[in-house]
This record gives C-alpha cells, sequence and structure tokens, in this order.
C-alpha cells in the first residue's frame, strides 16, 4: 500500500471509480489503498467526481495520463465543474491481453471492443489484425459485455486479471505497442495532503492574451528554483483560441517558496485554482 498519511481514517474505504470490476482503475485503488479497500463502480468519469462530492464514498480514482496516449482530457475538464482535490497520486503498469470468450480462436476474431486508451494503446498490434474496433467505455466492461452476450467472433483488450474475474481466455498478452506503458492516477478527496517532504502540487491558471504572458506566470516558478513536472493546455471552451494552463509542480503548496510562487501567478493570471498538494508516487525503477 503506497498512502501513509491517511492515519486513523477508517479502514474500509468506498473508493469510486470509473468502469467495471477488474478495470485498472480497480487495480489502482488496491494500489493506492491496500487490500481492504470496497471500490464502487461508476459508468462515468463525472460520476466519480459526483460520488465523492456528494459524500458516498470516501475517495476516487480517475486515471489522468498514460505514457503513451497522453493525457485524459476529460478528467482534465472535469476539476473545473467540481470543487475536489487531487490527495495523490498513483503509478500503473499497463499491460493489455487480447481476451474472447473460452475456446475462441484469434483467427476468428472480427471485432474489439476496448476503452479508446487502450485501442490506441494497442495500435500497431491491432492494425496487424486488421478487425473492426469498437469503443467502449471500459476495458473490463468489454470483457463483460462479450462474455453476457456470448459473442464468438469477439475480442476485448483489457487486463489479466479481467479475463480471471469473467472466467475468459487470453489469446495474446502485452499488446501494447511500448512496453512501457504506464498510467497515472489522481485520487480525489474534499482535501488534499500535508507535507511529506517529497511532494507535488497541481494546479490550472489561465493568463491574459498578451504577449509574455505564459512567460511571466511561469517566471515565477523558474525565479524560485521550483521544478515543474507537467504544462498541459485545454481550451477554455468560452471564446475560441483561448486556454487554460494545467500545471504539476514540485513542493507543497504550503512551502514558503511555493506559496510566494502562486501568489505572484495570481498577479499574473485571470484565474488561479489549486487541485492539491499530495505525496510523489514511486520513482518507475522497472522500464524496459
Amino acid at each position: 500500500m503506497i498512502v501513509r498519511w491517511i492515519g486513523n481514517y477508517k479502514k474500509s474505504l468506498r473508493v469510486a471509480f470509473q468502469g467495471e470490476i477488474g478495470a485498472y482503475s480497480e487495480s489502482a485503488i488496491y494500489e493506492f489503498f491496500g487490500p481492504e479497500a470496497q471500490p464502487v463502480p461508476c459508468k462515468r468519469f463525472s460520476d466519480v467526481f459526483r460520488s465523492v462530492e456528494n459524500g458516498e464514498t470516501d475517495f476516487g480514482v480517475v486515471p489522468i495520463e498514460n505514457s503513451i496516449e497522453g493525457s485524459v482530457t476529460q478528467v482534465y475538464d472535469l476539476f473545473l465543474e467540481y470543487d475536489l482535490k487531487v490527495c495523490g497520486e498513483v503509478i500503473l503498469k499497463i499491460v493489455h491481453c487480447l481476451i474472447a470468450n473460452p475456446n475462441v480462436k484469434l483467427d476468428s476474431i472480427k471485432v474489439i471492443f476496448s476503452h479508446p486508451q487502450a485501442l490506441g494503446q494497442c495500435r500497431n498490434f491491432l492494425e496487424r489484425l486488421g478487425c473492426e474496433l469498437i469503443s467502449t467505455y471500459d476495458t473490463a466492461g468489454s470483457v463483460k459485455m462479450i462474455k453476457e452476450r456470448g459473442m464468438l467472433d469477439a475480442a476485448a483488450i483489457a487486463s489479466e486479471r479481467a479475463a480471471k474475474i469473467y472466467g475468459m481466455s487470453v489469446l495474446a498478452k502485452d499488446i501494447a505497442d511500448n512496453p512501457n506503458n504506464y498510467t497515472r492516477f489522481f485520487i480525489l478527496s474534499k482535501f488534499d495532503a500535508p507535507p511529506t517532504g517529497n511532494d507535488k502540487t497541481s494546479i490550472i491558471f489561465s493568463t491574459r492574451h498578451v504577449p509574455g504572458a505564459l512567460y511571466r506566470a511561469l517566471g515565477e516558478f523558474a525565479l524560485r528554483g521550483i521544478n515543474l513536472t507537467k504544462i498541459e493546455s485545454r481550451p477554455t471552451r468560452q471564446r475560441p483560441w483561448e486556454y487554460n494552463f494545467y500545471l504539476d509542480f514540485e513542493g507543497h503548496r504550503t512551502e514558503a517558496k511555493c506559496a510566494e510562487a502562486l501568489e505572484g501567478l495570481k498577479s499574473n493570471a485571470l484565474f488561479v485554482k489549486i487541485l492539491g498538494s499530495y505525496p510523489k508516487a514511486p520513482e518507475i525503477n522497472n522500464a524496459i
């Protein structure tokens, strides 16, 4: 279990995630909270946010970016709609499998179902098969669907664990284009985490549409020697070609230099929303 700062919080945590039992997000829950966590499946990412906001669950887990396919933009956008905090992160190794009903052979597969991110991560393998690809809302949910429908000409891309849960067969394993396939997940809560000395902070901000605005905004961090670990732009959806910026940087928002940088940013930005500070996930040390 990665999480340590929760301390005396009740052991049997209810944690919302998008997808069905066997999804990678469920595995991320166990990785972060341990085996006593109680995963609560949700149909949509927005349902995860809503569940935590309404107090139906204690925490939520959502994927935020993949090392092959990039950011999960829908999740980023939801942070503007809900007033939740990021209180942790976990990075999970993703090993995709091609899964079908028992006794189904690979040469009989005509259609493959999975989440769009999973289909994108396995693009080279799928192009060689030449099957029809159909996007669904979840990896494990795709396995569950072809089982329930008894589909003998279909397969799904999901985890080996999903195949075991639903009693299905693995036709091919580790089919992603790149063996270094990792997904980073955010832990959602109504509060963020206390300082640990090894933290990150995530924020959203927008700048005025004038020359040098972004340069001056980011300069607040450079002047104080704060390392930026990610920056992502997303359309504001209010006016064409205007953007919000999603930024991760090293340090806790309560540290003096981080607090000063955030105050300086506010003077150069139209708005700033602090998503939260949280312990950094362990470094990936088994990349191929």
